[in-house]
């Protein structure tokens, strides 16, 4: 029998040497002359990297109105040189930038889309080193540095190992259900991609473990009516509150972390109207797939005996009814803490001299890690304050050292 202690012993005597294995091979590549020089130069075209952020954000990208700034990036892509640029059937925009040998291909993406509707102000305020706008960081940040990326590498005539596709994707935020990477994993590039990161807001984080998603749009529907002549009818809105009511004392686990939310409530016309219509959008997270799919189903019974209670407390009759339609799917996956491309990720931070935060999250690297493909999610540097409100904001201070992060990562992970 081994005992506990001996186990946690093993482990660290296995993972240690192939940590410090990992770490010299980034280190060694970091030497060569052309990389180094990459790492160099993403630090000195911070300011462009910025003036991109800053540009990117002035335009609009709400939820499914991402073809403007798309196009801003597809004439970057191709003002970089990069090969076959093409916006594919739902809207992302693609570059190619070969390498030595045809596998593995990474993928590299940001996505594109804000949570804003279009006549939020998209005006970028500069004071000091603090960036403000909604979606300064979130995602304007991992779009400038992806196109540093491609800047530094060109710069420093750096080879990569693999080819490396670099994605402005749609569809990562709100009702987006990550349409883009849906879209590139099951037709624009299926089969092709064997490592996947995406840039996604702040920071020098990196996320292994994605947080599953189901998002409902839950609609209680009635006759109507006069709220005098027809007092006594079941009201959506009744029906609306005791669903909410009931949702708001669910518990849930701290570990895995898990989370509820009622986002948005709608309904009726007048204040003397009974509703035909109340509904609510409703959101739950989990990185367990499990625990997810229990909660999916306390939702649906919760919603169902709303309903059957509102038309309980009325006289036989009109009676309403709910429809609960799946709006938002974003599957929970994770890439094992041993695998290859998360030991890299973690060396080449630990080469930098940078503290890589490992965090949950919920992104486009959800939809490979539930197929099974390597992927993660980064940050970009700086930091990032208010993501999803209006008042957002980027603190501009040492941002480099997350596009140098990036760049150094880019080329150690299209090695063999």
């Amino acid at each position: 029998m081994v005992v506990p202690a001996l186990v946690a012993a093993l482990l660290v005597s296995t993972i240690a040497p192939v940590r410090a294995q990992r770490a010299e091979g980034v280190a060694a590549l970091l030497r060569t002359a052309p990389v180094s020089r990459a790492v160099e130069v993403a630090r000195s075209i911070e300011p462009q990297t910025l003036d991109d952020q800053v540009r990117f954000c002035e335009i609009p990208a709400p939820p499914f109105g991402e073809a403007q700034r798309g196009e801003a990036l597809r004439r970057t892509f191709v003002a970089l040189g990069l090969r076959n640029v093409r916006v594919d059937r739902v809207g992302n925009v693609l570059g190619e930038r070969p390498g030595r040998a045809p596998r593995p291909r990474l993928v590299v993406a940001a996505h594109l889309d804000t949570v804003f509707p279009r006549e939020t102000s998209v005006k970028v305020v500069r004071e000091g080193t603090m960036l403000r706008g909604a979606g300064i960081g979130d995602n304007c940040r991992g779009l400038a540095v992806l196109v540093a990326i491609v800047r530094s590498l060109n710069t420093a005539q750096v080879r990569t190992g693999g080819p490396v596709t670099f994605v402005a994707n749609v569809g990562e935020e709100g009702l987006g259900d990550l349409r883009g990477v849906k879209a590139l994993f099951s037709e624009t590039l299926k089969g092709q991609v064997d490592r996947f990161v995406t840039i996604d807001n702040a920071g020098i984080q990196l996320s292994a473990v994605g947080v599953g998603s189901r998002r409902y749009r839950v609609s209680f529907r009635g006759a109507g009516g006069h709220s005098f002549a027809d007092f006594g009818r079941p009201n959506p809105a009744n029906a609306l509150g005791r669903a909410v009511a009931r949702i708001a004392e669910f518990r849930v686990p701290a570990n895995p972390f898990t989370t509820f939310n009622v986002g948005r409530i709608g309904g009726g016309t007048s204040v003397n109207a009974i509703p035909e219509e109340a509904w609510m959008e409703v959101d739950l997270r989990s990185s367990d797939p499990a625990t997810l799919k229990d909660l999916d189903s306390r939702l649906l019974r919760t919603v169902d005996a709303a309903m059957a209670e509102e038309n309980a407390r009325w006289a036989a009759g009109s009676r309403i009814t709910v429809e609960k339609k799946l709006v938002g799917d974003r599957p929970a996956g994770s890439t094992p803490a041993s695998s290859p491309l998360v030991r890299t990720a973690e060396a080449v931070a630990r080469v930098l001299g940078l503290s890589s935060i490992p965090s949950e999250a919920s992104s486009d690297a959800n939809l490979p890690m539930s197929l099974g493909v390597p992927a993660i999610a980064i940050g970009g540097g700086g930091q990032s304050f208010g993501s999803h409100s209006e008042q957002e904001r980027f603190e501009t201070t040492n941002a480099w050292q997350g596009t140098q992060n990036a760049v150094l990562l880019t080329v150690a992970l299209s090695q063999d």
